[in-house]
C-alpha cells in the first residue's frame, strides 16, 4: 500500500487501537506501507525509546488508587505516576489507572513486578504503559504498590486520587475502617504502636532529643541520668503523636485510637495498614 491509500479512517483505527496522535499514526502507516500490525509494533518501539529518553524525567504527579477485593481480604494501593497534573486529571489517564489496579486485585498479585507482566485484552501492562507514554509524551509507570492481607481490610481515598490507605483488621467493621484510615491519612503515624517503630528510627530520635536536651542551657552541670530522664519523656511523646494507636484521635481529640477501637469492639485490632501518597 503507497502512502496515497492511507485514509482517514486507518489512521483512526490506528489511534483507537494505541492511543497515539494523529501525525504519529500516520508516520507508523507510512513507515510500515499501511501494515496496520507492524504500525502498532513500530508505535510500540517509538515509546520504549520516548521512555529512554524521558528516563531522568520526574514523574511527580500522578493517580492514587486502592481497592480490595470481594472478600475484603486482600487490598491493594499503588500510584500510577506522570509528570503533569494536566495528564492526571485526564479522564482517559485516571480510567487507565483504573483498569490496572483492578487487574492487580483480578490477578493477585504481590509486587509492582508482577503486576507488569498482567495482561489486559491479551497485552501485558508493561506494555500498555509504553503505549500510553507515546501517546501522552510524559514519564508515566507503577511507582508505588503496597499490599495489605488481613481477616477484614478497608480501603480509602483522600482527595482526588492524592493518597490511598490500606487498614488490615482482625474483624469487620466499616465505619472503624474507614474512620482509622482516614486518621492514617490525616495524621501519617509511622508504626501502629511502640514497638513497632523500626529500630533505627528509635535510635535516631534518641539520639537528636537527647541533643537538644543537653544542649538546652537550663541543663547545664545537670546529671547525664537527668538528661536521659528527660530525653525519655520527650520520646514517649513522638510515639505519642507519631503512632498509630497513641494519637489522639481524629474525631475526638479526647481519646486515643486504642480507646476509640475498644468502644466499637473489644477484639477489634489492627493488623497492619499502608499509606501511599503522591511524591
Amino acid at each position: 500500500m503507497s502512502t496515497a491509500t492511507i485514509t482517514a479512517a486507518d489512521i483512526n483505527k490506528l489511534r483507537q487501537a494505541t492511543g497515539a496522535g494523529m501525525m504519529d499514526c500516520r508516520k507508523a502507516l507510512t513507515e510500515n506501507n499501511g501494515d496496520f500490525e507492524a504500525a502498532i509494533d513500530w508505535l510500540r518501539k517509538k515509546g520504549a525509546k520516548v521512555a529512554a529518553l524521558r528516563s531522568d524525567r520526574e514523574a511527580k504527579e500522578g493517580v492514587v488508587l486502592a481497592k480490595t477485593t470481594a472478600d475484603n481480604k486482600t487490598g491493594i494501593a499503588l500510584c500510577v505516576s506522570c509528570e503533569t497534573d494536566f495528564v492526571s486529571k485526564n479522564a482517559d489517564f485516571v480510567a487507565f489507572a483504573q483498569s490496572i489496579i483492578d487487574a492487580a486485585v483480578q490477578s493477585n498479585v504481590k509486587s509492582a513486578e508482577e503486576l507488569n507482566n498482567v495482561t489486559i485484552n491479551g497485552q501485558k501492562i508493561a506494555d500498555l504503559v509504553n503505549d500510553k507514554l507515546a501517546s501522552i509524551g510524559e514519564k508515566i509507570g507503577i511507582s508505588k504498590f503496597e499490599r495489605v492481607d488481613a481477616d477484614y481490610v478497608a480501603s480509602y481515598i483522600h482527595g482526588a486520587n492524592r493518597m490511598g490507605v490500606l487498614v488490615g483488621m482482625t474483624k469487620e467493621a466499616l465505619e472503624a475502617g474507614k474512620d482509622v484510615a482516614m486518621q492514617i491519612a490525616a495524621m501519617n503515624p509511622v508504626a501502629i504502636d511502640a514497638d513497632a517503630v523500626p529500630a533505627d528510627v528509635v535510635a535516631r530520635e534518641k539520639a537528636i532529643i537527647t541533643d537538644q536536651v543537653a544542649a538546652d542551657p537550663k541543663m547545664a552541670g545537670k546529671p547525664a541520668e537527668m538528661i536521659e530522664k528527660i530525653a525519655g519523656g520527650k520520646l514517649n511523646a513522638f510515639f505519642k503523636e507519631n503512632t498509630l494507636l497513641a494519637q489522639p484521635f481524629v474525631k475526638d481529640a479526647g481519646i486515643s485510637v486504642a480507646d476509640y477501637l475498644k468502644s466499637v469492639s473489644s477484639d477489634l485490632k489492627i493488623t497492619e495498614f499502608k499509606r501511599v501518597a503522591l511524591g
